[in-house]
């Protein structure tokens, strides 16, 4: 599928599943570079997100599974958001710079996905972003994330830090004597 979707250059959907089951709201995509072609026709490919779909009917097609979607777009349902973009953009670019990037990325993001595109979220963060249909609303849970994702960072540091001291708030590790 990934293959014929490359040579005619059409995109194709991906749903997010877990045990749960698939949802019903997904995205289609376009492959944007292939990393590795295997002898069997597989491919390692990186994609780049399009448009938000709804599942309406999912059926086996004759090469793989297909669904019967409706395009639902990005939504908006509220005046430009100003605020919440500055903080989302503010958080992303502490998350940046606590890993040692560039923190000025942060300012050319204009939207929601843009900034969620560039981080590792749990896949559950991501798919809530994307059944959201307000995008304000998307800046202020993805704001949230960030914020989660930085604490989460900070508290991993200072256990690290705590560890190479045995426990003891110094910097000798090792028999006492």
């Amino acid at each position: 599928m990934a293959a014929h979707c490359l040579e005619d250059e059409v995109p194709f959907g991906i749903v997010f599943r877990d045990d749960a089951g698939a949802r019903a709201v997904g995205c289609s995509v376009l492959v944007s570079d292939v990393l590795e072609r295997y002898d069997d026709g597989r491919l390692d490919i990186i994609v780049r997100g399009a448009e938000r779909f709804r599942v309406l009917d999912r059926f086996e097609a004759a090469e793989w599974p297909a669904a019967q979607v409706e395009m639902i777009g990005g939504g908006t349902g509220s005046p430009m958001p100003g605020a919440e973009l500055a903080a989302a953009r503010a958080a992303f670019g502490e998350l940046l710079e606590s890993v040692g990037a560039e923190p000025e990325r942060a300012a050319g993001a204009s939207t929601s996905y843009e900034i969620a595109g560039q981080i590792e979220m749990l896949a559950t963060d991501k798919q809530e972003l994307l059944e959201t249909d307000d995008e304000i609303e998307r800046l202020v849970s993805l704001e949230g994330t960030l914020r989660r994702l930085i604490g989460g960072l900070k508290r991993t540091r200072e256990i690290a830090e705590r560890a190479k001291t045995n426990g003891h708030g110094q910097g000798r590790i090792g028999p006492i004597g």
